[in-house]
């Protein structure tokens, strides 16, 4: 384990070097302001966190900066794709013009971070104007529609969903709570988070023979019973959320999300290739059956089973996780990487390694056999793309102090780059 964290700390040091030099964001390019945030200045953060080199937090800074004209809509709810030269914002036409609530609900862990360890408050209003408009009208079953107006901030009538377009919105309510280390400062965050939980379980559905417990999607007043493999990032949020609450409600939360993460499990024990499909029905009488047959590699279910196993201590999830992983390596490994699946049956390979297979998927599995003392979740919260950053101390008047564990993090990282360097 020493050597392995030796070797990931020398790869911060040699990659500060590509990044001073080489990586430019001064591109006449369309990006996702949202998969910009989470990987980009999600993974420039962390590293800074992880290095104190403070080249990744000037071009963290860069990115944001560029990124930052998306939010200047009417109702402060931002656009979901911008130019990154130019600073044109705009939605996809295929949401009607529309933001989506996963999009402009995810980027607050990342600029809040931002914002703290540059002193420049910007980063954490624009994102947390946007926690503020949706808490005015939040419902009392916590659950928002996919679409948001960007010019008025009033949800569309369209799905509710914890799988696609909707999962990290309440992911982020619970781990902004967290990131800011469950202070009076971020309680509204909690709040939030709780409400939806009871919204959640109104969505709660069991099956017949097997009683596997699934997240349905609502339109309306209707309920669908279909669930994304995305989806399956709940069973961890609901036991890393559980130990807010008192013991009664901890255990049943607790519960819950084992629930849910055996049904998680079986999308990929129930299929030929023992690998998850994009999503899932589960027909009146049937278990489930798949609904969109590709694996993308897809890292939620392990993700999942790394929360329960590092706050249940059961082995069971290491088990789970290996599992998973044997399958991966039997039908997705090529000399070159690993291949997504076009169809879970027949096993065919679609060519294509998504770059979130080697940022969550391989890394939740690594933390899955790691000791609970690295990457500690007292000390780091993970944003959505699996990039930790360090938990930091936020205060009613705004002021954040040292961030946990910085101290001892530095000392044993500097000590570790010696080594490295002598081998």
């Amino acid at each position: 384990m020493l050597g392995l964290v030796t070797r990931c700390t020398h790869g911060v040091v040699m990659n500060s070097r590509w990044v001073a030099k080489s990586l430019n964001f001064n591109k006449n390019y369309e990006a996702s302001v949202f998969e910009t945030t989470i990987r980009v200045i999600g993974g420039l953060l962390s590293a800074y966190d992880l290095s104190d080199d403070k080249v990744f937090l000037e071009k963290a800074r860069d990115i944001a900066d560029r990124l930052l004209p998306a939010w200047n809509t009417p109702s402060g709810i931002p656009y979901n794709i911008i130019n990154l030269r130019y600073g044109d914002a705009r939605n996809p036409r295929w949401t009607g013009g529309k933001s989506i609530l996963a999009d402009a609900g995810s980027e607050q862990l990342e600029f809040i971070a931002l914002s703290q360890r540059t002193n420049d408050p910007k980063y954490q209003q624009k994102v947390e104007y946007v926690i503020e408009e949706l808490h005015k009208t939040f419902p009392a079953d916590g659950l928002l529609p996919i679409y948001i107006d960007p010019h008025t901030g009033i949800t569309s009538y369209s799905k509710i969903s914890f799988g696609a377009m909707g999962d990290s919105f309440y992911e982020y309510l619970l781990k902004a709570w967290i990131q800011g280390n469950k202070t009076e400062s971020v309680t509204h965050y909690r709040e939030m988070w709780e409400t939806s939980m009871k919204g959640l379980k109104s969505l709660i559905r069991k099956t017949t023979p097997s009683s596997y417990a699934y997240i349905c999607e609502k339109t309306g007043s209707s309920l669908s019973d279909k669930m994304d493999e995305l989806a399956c990032f709940a069973p961890g949020m609901l036991a890393l959320g559980s130990t807010g609450y008192g013991p009664d409600e901890a255990e049943k939360f607790l519960s819950l999300a084992e629930e849910l993460a055996w049904t998680c499990y079986n999308f990929y024990q129930t299929t030929p290739t023992k690998l998850a499909g994009e999503n899932y029905y589960f027909p009146a009488g049937q278990d489930m059956t798949v609904g969109t047959s590709w694996s993308i590699l897809r890292p939620e279910t392990v993700e999942s089973l790394f929360y329960l196993w590092r706050l249940t201590g059961n082995k069971t999830y290491q088990e789970w996780g290996w599992n998973i992983f044997q399958a991966f390596e039997k039908n997705s490994r090529v000399d070159t990487g690993y291949s997504g699946l076009k169809d879970v049956s027949s096993g065919e390979k679609d060519n294509m390694m998504q770059s979130f297979f080697l940022a969550e998927t391989l890394k939740y599995l690594y933390l899955l056999f790691s000791p609970p003392s690295f990457i500690s979740l007292d000390e780091w919260v993970f944003n959505t793309e699996a990039h930790p950053l360090r938990i930091a101390t936020r205060h009613a008047n705004g002021e954040t102090y040292s961030t946990i564990g910085q101290d001892r993090l530095q000392e044993r990282f500097h000590g570790r780059k010696g080594r490295s360097g002598s081998n």
